[in-house]
């Protein structure tokens, strides 16, 4: 009788800390530029963030940042949780590659390249895109497991290898994006399940949904959350019942990126609920994450929180791709430039606080 070949645990590294000695020079520089100590409020703290994780002080400006997006299709979706069609997934990679999506035109203003990897859309898409391809959408979580155990592995070493790929071709700023129709019902359930929240806390309304789909959605979610609370101890297990092939590659994406000493600017709600399954996998992953925003998206402060971390921007954004790290990038560098680029007090011949007078910016925060 033949059986399924098995698959040896995925395991990340020990996660390496963020430079403390280059924090600290970093916190004593911005203590001599020419402004009151902390004025500039929290973009001294983000070029002091960004420093730490470059290793260097003044910290250089990002040279290459690049955005990664995951995409896939959700069983979920035929339950009625969202206000578009799952063809839009398909349609959309074929936007993203034409570059007329919100995110190439965000990209279009910072210097970021575009990447679009199909995990498992419900369509056929170009060659380039799903050399990766785990399946064709995915179980529907309210009743069946999202993977098998063969694909979640697959997934989560696809995720790996992309976040390789980038950092070894030059990559020192990604940006995880994401596109799924359905896909913030599985993020839900994930941020639900590992914050211990009842669904109505964290269901939003996604593309815009009307009041019966958002009773469709927070039904779907309840009944996929009893299935996942009996895996919740195990990422891997967890993400094979309740998450999708995109949201698993995108949680080895983040792990494997911080192992790998390179900052991540994070985005909207299906990231986050990726990130919080990173953490499981590698501890201590998210002190190379940085918020790039808060989601409108009710799970977006619950994902905040529980990594304890700090959003660049409030925009209430919601659309994902990357839309919202992407629009906080240019805040992050001009916390890079003011650091690198402004005159200390001795430079500039002006008169630096009295000793008493002295206070340096505030505790780092992601």
């Amino acid at each position: 009788m033949s059986t399924a070949p098995e698959t040896s645990p995925i395991v990340f590294p020990a996660v390496p800390e963020p430079d403390e000695q280059v924090k600290r020079q970093a916190i004593a520089r911005q203590e001599q530029l020419t402004k009151p100590a902390g004025a500039l409020g929290r973009l001294e703290e983000i070029g002091v963030w960004v420093a730490a994780r470059q290793g260097t002080c003044p910290p250089r400006p990002f040279a290459r940042p690049r955005v990664v997006i995951f995409a896939g299709d959700h069983g979920v979706a035929g339950k009625g949780v969202s206000a578009y069609p799952s063809e839009v997934t398909g349609q959309m990679v074929g936007n993203f590659l034409n570059g007329g999506a919100a995110v190439n035109v965000l990209a279009s203003g910072t210097g970021a390249s575009v990447r679009v990897v199909d995990m498992a859309v419900d369509a056929e898409t170009p060659a380039a895109v799903s050399a990766r391809k785990v399946r064709r959408g995915s179980g529907s979580i309210d009743r069946e497991d999202a993977l098998t155990p063969e694909q979640v592995h697959a997934a989560l070493l696809a995720g790996r290898a992309i976040a390789d790929e980038e950092v070894d071709s030059g990559a020192d700023l990604l940006i995880a994006g994401d596109m799924g129709i359905g896909n913030t019902t599985p993020a839900a359930v994930l941020i639900a399940a590992l914050t211990a929240t009842e669904p109505v806390a964290v269901v939003g309304r996604g593309t815009g949904i009307d009041d019966n789909a958002w009773m469709r959605k927070t039904s779907a979610i309840r009944d996929a959350l009893r299935r996942a609370r009996k895996v919740l101890n195990d990422p891997v297990a967890l993400l094979r019942t309740s998450a999708g092939a995109d949201i698993a590659a995108l949680s080895g994406f983040l792990a494997q990126a911080s192992v790998r000493r390179t900052p991540v600017l994070l985005d909207g709600v299906v990231v986050g609920a990726a990130a919080m399954v990173a953490e499981e996998l590698a501890p201590g992953a998210r002190q190379w994450w940085l918020a790039g925003h808060r989601s409108a998206e009710p799970g977006g402060t619950l994902v905040l929180d529980h990594l304890d971390l700090s959003p660049v921007l409030d925009l209430q954004m919601r659309l994902g791709e990357g839309s919202g790290a992407l629009t906080a990038l240019p805040v992050v560098t001009a916390a890079v430039r003011v650091l690198a680029e402004m005159a200390t007090f001795a430079e500039a011949g002006v008169g630096g606080p009295t000793g008493a007078e002295a206070s340096g910016p505030r505790a780092e925060q992601g």
